[in-house]
């Protein structure tokens, strides 16, 4: 059994997940609400939401965790390619750009959109809501992928202090949560974010380089990086 959150009760420990064994690894408790207070309060203790249309909030600490140190963020040598053209069109004013947190709102909704084999998306309208807030607070924040004015890719997470927690990413033309990831990456590793949190190992994200890392390592070195400074000028930086 996990524990029922009313509003204002505190995490219990993420010591006290579900394991594998129990059937459904990390998960720690259920309820409460998605306020930027509580998602905060969440991010903090290296606790995440995750749940579908007619389930309650759900709230994960999964064991191990999927982490990406900037440094190992793997780029193919068509990826790079890639970015060497999307860098030269944004400098000189041509069809591709690049920004950060212009359309947050815009590219969730794009990352909730139904996607190639799949029934659904976990990214609902309660969800959007929560982290719009979060965006608002300046705690959220998007990378997006622009040509010849349409929004054709992007990627956006949380950041607390020198952390930060990668969410989802979406495309519309190839490779484009590709360029906004690699641009967004960049830009953490210039402003000193040491790790990136991809919560649950996926065979996509070990293509790029992110590791798996035992939950008591994880929040010991998120304890650190969320006492940091904020960061605050969000602009591109080139990846390559």
């Amino acid at each position: 059994m996990i524990p029922w959150l009313e509003a204002g009760d505190p995490f219990p420990d993420v010591s006290t997940a579900l394991t594998e064994a129990d059937g459904a690894g990390g998960l720690l408790a259920a309820g409460a609400d998605l306020s930027p207070a509580r998602l905060l309060m969440a991010y903090r203790q290296g606790i995440f939401p995750w749940f579908s249309d007619g389930q309650p909030i759900l709230w994960w600490s999964t064991d191990p965790r999927m982490v990406l140190f900037p440094e190992h963020f793997h780029m193919s040598a068509s990826l790079r390619k890639t970015l060497k053209k999307v860098e030269r069109s944004r400098i000189e004013g041509g069809a591709w750009n690049i920004r950060f947190d212009s359309a947050f709102e815009d590219v969730m909704r794009a990352c909730a959109a139904p996607r190639k084999g799949e029934a659904g998306t976990w990214i609902s309208d309660e969800i959007i809501a929560g982290y719009t807030g979060l965006h608002r607070d300046g705690h959220a924040h998007s990378a997006e992928v622009w040509h010849d004015g349409r929004l054709v890719g992007g990627a956006y997470g949380v950041c607390i202090g020198r952390m930060f927690y990668g969410e989802s990413m979406f495309s519309r033309v190839s490779d484009a949560s590709k360029i906004a990831l690699a641009y967004l990456v960049a830009f953490l590793k210039t402003r000193g974010v040491s790790m990136i949190d991809c919560q649950q190992q996926t065979g996509h994200l070990a293509s790029l380089g992110a590791i798996p890392m035992p939950r008591q390592e994880f929040i010991s070195r998120l304890r650190l990086a969320i006492d940091a400074p904020q960061i605050a000028d969000w602009q591109p930086v080139p990846p390559v």
